[in-house]
């Protein structure tokens, strides 16, 4: 009997540290002005990604080493094409020195879409259900030779007003091209799940019922030209859509080998 409670104390001691131990981590957020935390006040520290990456740090199994907002106003998957050399360079340059930490896991969690669904004003809106699946998927090919051991989490773009406008035109037919980029979010992780398996994760898609039900108390009241819209969160809203991000970058971590 005493043979075998020492046997179980070993084990014990012997495991406990792998089951501490925490991954490193590294996030990029790629978006627009949702992901960049417009009308937010210090967004550098409530914008989403910055309350995101706040949810990781509380896990007790991820050691989050760093994080970089390259959401920018009013940009489209378009912008992010690498032919264009508008943002993606400035992607690779806050990547770069994450990825420089051989140890650690590189993530890019990127909310693309909102302006896409646009009936015009953004650069290439609108976009296509189809086009939209192209653009991301260039976005990420090129991220992938540039980074072979990434990792992606694509969130779902959030709920919007069906009479949004402002200097770019929503309105309801922009929302229901919104809707419709769900399915393309998810035959990405498909079509990744046979060319690098492991690599590509659908992230959040809680966080649009939730503005839809909650806008009066999550997103700005904003004058439009067809009356007062909702599109981007308040700093209530920012922390509440950091949380799903951070619990969905969270539970993809646990999946990784």
């Amino acid at each position: 009997m005493k043979k075998a409670f020492f046997i179980c104390l070993y084990l014990l001691l012997a495991l406990a540290p792998a089951a501490q131990q925490k991954r490193p981590v590294y996030v990029v957020y790629i978006g627009n002005s949702i992901t960049q935390g417009a009308l937010i006040d210090a967004p550098e520290h409530n914008a989403p990604p910055a309350q995101a990456s706040r949810y990781l740090s509380g896990q007790k199994d991820i050691d989050l080493r760093g994080f970089s907002n390259q959401g920018v106003s009013g940009q489209t998957t378009v912008d992010f094409l690498p032919a264009q050399q508008t943002r993606f360079p400035k992607v690779v340059a806050a990547a770069a020195p994450f990825a420089a930490d051989s140890g650690a896991i590189l993530l890019f969690s990127v909310m693309l879409g909102t302006n896409d669904s646009a009936i015009r004003g953004p650069n290439g809106a609108p976009v296509s259900p189809v086009q939209y699946y192209t653009n991301l998927k260039v976005l990420l090919d090129e991220l992938f030779r540039l980074y072979p051991e990434a990792v992606f989490v694509l969130q779902r773009p959030v709920w919007y007003s069906p009479n949004t406008y402002n200097s770019a035109m929503y309105l309801k037919a922009g929302l229901e091209r919104l809707v419709s980029y769900a399915p393309e979010l998810e035959r990405l992780e498909e079509t990744y799940a046979r060319l690098r398996p492991g690599r590509v994760f659908t992230g959040d898609t809680a966080a649009f019922d939730y503005f839809r039900t909650h806008y009066a108390t999550d997103l700005v009241p904003e004058d439009g030209n067809a009356g007062t819209f909702y599109l981007h969160p308040n700093a209530a809203g920012a922390a509440r859509l950091g949380e799903f991000w951070g619990r969905a970058i969270h539970r993809v971590i646990g999946q990784l080998p």
